[in-house]
């Protein structure tokens, strides 16, 4: 179950990097806008805003991965620490999203669901 969770939470990462690159380097593309739900105007107001986030979600998959590679080495201690750490953000940061604007629940799930997913396997592991 330990393998299943850093699995999930390796693509809870992944996914994380995604968003950092469309925060820090594509806000304002017409695409990214249209993800995100907003308009030329707002994505060109809140830039700087955006790329700070970004740089958060890429640390928070950082911390995940390097969690993983020590898990992976044999520093189960250590690494589990801070898979739990960067998941357990990304998690924490999906429950604020969504009671923050219950209309983003969407949002939500697509940053929260694996990351949580990999979380409850990595404590499951652990435990057997």
């Amino acid at each position: 179950m330990l393998i299943a969770g850093l699995v999930l939470t390796a693509v809870a990462a992944l996914v994380h990097v995604y968003i950092f690159c469309l925060e820090s380097f594509a806000w304002t593309d017409p695409r990214t806008r249209a993800t995100f739900g907003t308009t030329a105007e707002e994505a060109e107001a809140t830039r700087q805003l955006a790329l700070n986030q970004g740089y958060y979600n890429l640390f928070l998959a950082i911390v995940t991965v390097v969690g993983i590679v020590l898990t992976a080495a044999g520093s189960t201690a250590a690494g589990t620490a801070l898979v739990l750490a960067g998941a357990g953000s990304m998690v924490a940061a999906s429950v604020v999203l969504v009671v923050s604007d219950p209309a983003k629940r969407g949002a939500a799930l697509k940053q929260g669901l694996v990351p949580a997913l990999g979380v409850l396997a990595v404590v499951v592991g652990l435990l057997t």
